[in-house]
């Protein structure tokens, strides 16, 4: 078993390896064309680009590590950012004039520029960093040349020089052979299945296990596998974009690929979910239940979804796929009789692994087949899709956001003053400080320090790296292009590293474009000397920009928003119901709700963390990465526990619709007993979002300065050890549940009295113990979160 994780990880290693030279050897051949065309082109030709750097950054930008299709997106993009600058820079030269454009003037224009540019939401990044780009070209460049500069052709120039370089991408990514996007993504679907399959052997070998120690083994392989398949979702989805710019087709004869990566995600989902109640097996013996029978019924659903992923390696959308029928099999009959005895919560994992399995064969065990109304519901997605399209067709209309306001601001002030004092420090230099920070913008928060640090090292690696091979080749002009060839290798492989990144990799390969790729710059020395100075111009301006416009830490905002995170959860708990179908329905939709909303904020609460986990401490205390890394643990799977909550307790209430009087009563008594497990959760939730709001960090500054005690709240210190301590509810949490697991078990019993299909009972079996098993897991996370939280105080 460990000679053959060993050997995918060497397999997967080799196509990692094997991907990454490839797009090295693309974007080689992009610049190559670049560097050829803008040396030794026709002359006429070389009149008209004149400014090789900015053909270099386009492709650099467009080229790296993409498909084909996101290499034709980017060339619109491409083309689109040129337009947005050629039109408003004719009418600026030509209104002010190239011999009266001064360096003030300059600036001022490149930053009402760039917040035009920057300010639409429907303007793709690419596109606004390449406009950046040939903003400053335009400006920066009529400032140099002054009166000389030519108020049409000018422009006409930079345009020139942008599409070469998206030209060049293009023109490598179809030598020698395309890599496709629909490709990329069968490949990875069809790996997915495999990988799905291979999890779920596992996930049952382990579960059949009587030996901890092997099933210890299972689950230690199965983590591997795990890592793979989220690696693999992540593929699906970033090439799904440029799939559509291949073959658009698709969107009208495949509209549902659209959506294969949300369904794909519906999968993993019960797949973790079950390789995580694997893991609490282990902290149960369930020796008792996994019989013969049960072991069978295992093997039985494992076959029928591992046929079903084998349809599923086609690429065609999932309603598309059939899967075989049980015929006469496990789910025609109840999954034990009422004899055995069933002991909760010991084998509440077990069961809810069958759930699980169900729910992959078949989609969730709810009434599902039985449509309400199906001209009504063709209704309501046609009224979907008129105000989708009402919706798209008014985007220009609305206003900004604050978001976009603010993000266009940090670029006009951004580039502003970098060309101001780039032009004030060397007016022949003066490009290349908003060029540095032009190329790197993005919409929504990063690590400033980080990605700063990374340019101007990489920027130095790569001026230095030029400067070397210049000396070594300056008897030999013309071979001094191939030493770029080792080198733009080296800055694709340092793309995936954890120190540069891709801001790192991307000024290293230009720094050495710049120098070693074109002529007519003056001495190589003096070139990258007067070009780091700028670079760290543009980067201070870039930091002291971010600094003003996004104050906040990310620690502080990691915080806040595990507060919201927190509140949101709160909302999830008690929106919880079994009650009746017609009282169910609003609550399960509000619940549905609730749930897409906290996910979208542990999302965002991730990306904080990760930000705050590189950003400088200073003066501050350092980040508790470890204990927001558990809460965040945490909060992921509560998130996946609430999606299948939401179809367990639509379920339920339509079930309860065929209950007698006793089993009625029987339910009302398990929603008695969840009221009170919600009374008591929410009310600690409460807490534990009082304890992590910002608000409550001010209150608790205001106490601490009547008090006169000296504490740095920022700093992480707590004001007081029993600001925040959680009441000893654990007791009074486990006696609940257990009282709820009774009543669970009597629901149980009395199910195989009724009248009804074998496949009915079992599947309200199966409903009702994974609505137990995550009810457990729910209760039991929640005090795990109170456990870090107060931690942290």
């Amino acid at each position: 078993m460990a000679l053959v994780s060993m050997n995918t990880i060497e397999d997967q290693n080799r196509a990692i390896w094997r991907v990454r030279l490839v797009s090295a050897l693309r974007t080689i051949i992009a610049c190559s064309i670049v560097g050829y065309t803008t040396l030794y082109g026709p002359a006429p030709l070389r009149r008209v680009l004149t400014y090789p750097a900015v053909s270099y950054l386009a492709a650099i930008l467009i080229v790296s590590e993409v498909t084909l299709g996101d290499t034709l997106r980017g060339f619109c993009q491409a083309l689109y950012a040129t337009v947005q600058v050629l039109l408003p820079s004719w009418l600026t030269l030509w209104i002010i004039g190239p011999a009266r454009l001064t360096r003030e003037l300059a600036a001022v224009a490149v930053a009402i520029s760039a917040f035009v540019v920057a300010l639409p939401e429907s303007t793709p990044l690419l596109a606004k960093r390449l406009a950046f780009g040939q903003i400053v070209i335009v400006y920066v460049g009529t400032v140099v040349h002054g009166s000389s500069t030519g108020s049409f052709m000018h422009p006409i120039h930079v345009a020139s020089s942008t599409t070469l370089g998206a030209l060049a991408s293009v023109l490598a990514m179809l030598l020698p052979f395309p890599r496709l996007a629909y490709c990329e993504v069968r490949k990875a679907r069809r790996l997915y299945a495999e990988n799905a399959s291979q999890r779920l052997s596992l996930i049952v070998e382990a579960i059949s296990d009587q030996h901890n120690s092997t099933a210890h083994d299972f689950i230690a392989q199965q983590k591997y596998l795990s890592q793979t398949g989220l690696e693999l979702l992540q593929t699906v989805n970033n090439n799904l974009g440029g799939m559509v710019w291949e073959r658009p087709q698709i969107i009208f004869l495949k509209p549902n690929c659209a959506e294969l990566g949300e369904k794909l995600q519906d999968m993993e989902i019960p797949i973790r979910e079950m390789e995580r109640a694997l893991s609490s097996r282990t902290l149960f013996p369930v020796d008792m239940m996994i019989d013969e029978e049960f072991k069978e019924l295992l093997q039985s659903l494992k076959l029928q979804i591992s046929l079903k992923l084998e349809h599923d390696k086609c690429f065609v959308p999932f309603e598309a796929t059939t899967a075989p029928e049980v015929k006469g099999g496990a789910l025609e009959k109840p999954l034990w009789m009422p004899k055995t005895n069933i002991k909760m919560p010991e084998n509440l994992p077990a069961l809810f692994l069958l759930y699980c399995m169900e729910f992959l064969l078949n989609g969730s065990p709810s009434v599902r087949k039985i449509e309400d109304n199906p001209t009504k519901k063709t209704e309501e997605s046609n009224k979907s899709k008129s105000d989708d399209q009402r919706v798209r067709s008014c985007v220009f209309l609305r206003s900004p956001s604050s978001q976009s306001l603010i993000f266009a601001l940090k670029c006009s002030v951004s580039l502003g003053l970098s060309v101001l004092f780039g032009l004030m420090y060397n007016t022949e230099n003066g490009y290349w400080s908003g060029l540095t920070i032009a190329i790197g913008f993005v919409t929504g928060r990063q690590a400033t320090f980080i990605v700063a640090n990374a340019r101007a090292q990489g920027t130095a690696m790569g001026s230095i790296y030029g400067v070397l091979c210049s000396f070594i080749f300056q008897r030999v002009y013309d071979l001094r292009f191939l030493p770029l060839l080792p080198w733009i290798i080296f800055t694709s492989f340092l793309i995936h590293s954890r120190t540069y990144g891709q801001a790192g990799a991307f000024s290293a390969a230009i720094g050495a474009l710049l120098i070693l790729g074109r002529k007519g710059y003056g001495a190589p020395t003096d070139f990258a000397i007067a070009r780091v100075a700028e670079a760290t111009i543009g980067l201070i301006c870039f930091i002291l920009v971010e600094l003003l416009l996004n104050p906040a830490r990310a620690a502080t905002l990691a915080k806040a928003e595990l507060s919201e995170s927190i509140g949101l959860l709160r909302e999830c708990m008690e929106n919880i119901i079994l009650r009746p179908h017609q009282k169910n329905m609003s609550a399960s939709r509000k619940l549905r709700e609730k749930q897409h909303q906290l996910k979208y904020h542990v999302d965002k609460l991730q990306h904080f963390i990760s930000e705050a986990q590189m950003e400088p401490n200073f003066w501050f205390m350092p980040f508790q990465s470890a204990s927001y890394g558990k809460l965040l643990g945490l909060l992921s799977r509560l998130v996946n526990l609430l999606h299948f909550v939401v179809y367990q307790i639509e379920f339920t209430s339509e079930i309860s619709e065929r209950l007698d009087s006793s089993s009625e009563n029987l339910l009302q008594n398990m929603n008695d007993d969840l009221e009170l497990l919600k009374d008591r959760v929410s009310s600690s939730l409460k807490q534990l979002e009082a304890a992590t709001s910002t608000s409550s960090l001010q209150v608790l500054k205001e106490e601490l300065q009547t008090e006169k005690i000296c504490r740095d709240l920022e700093m992480g210190k707590s004001p007081n050890k029993h600001t925040f301590r959680p009441p000893d509810r654990d007791e009074g949490v486990k006696g609940i549940l257990s009282s709820f697991l009774l009543h669970l078990e009597e629901v149980i019993d009395k199910i195989y009295t009724w009248e009804g299909t074998e496949k009915l009972k079992s599947q309200m079996v199966l409903c009702l113990t994974g609505l137990g098993f995550c009810i457990h897991s729910l209760a039991t996370e929640i005090m795990e979160i109170e456990k870090e939280v107060n931690d942290l105080q």
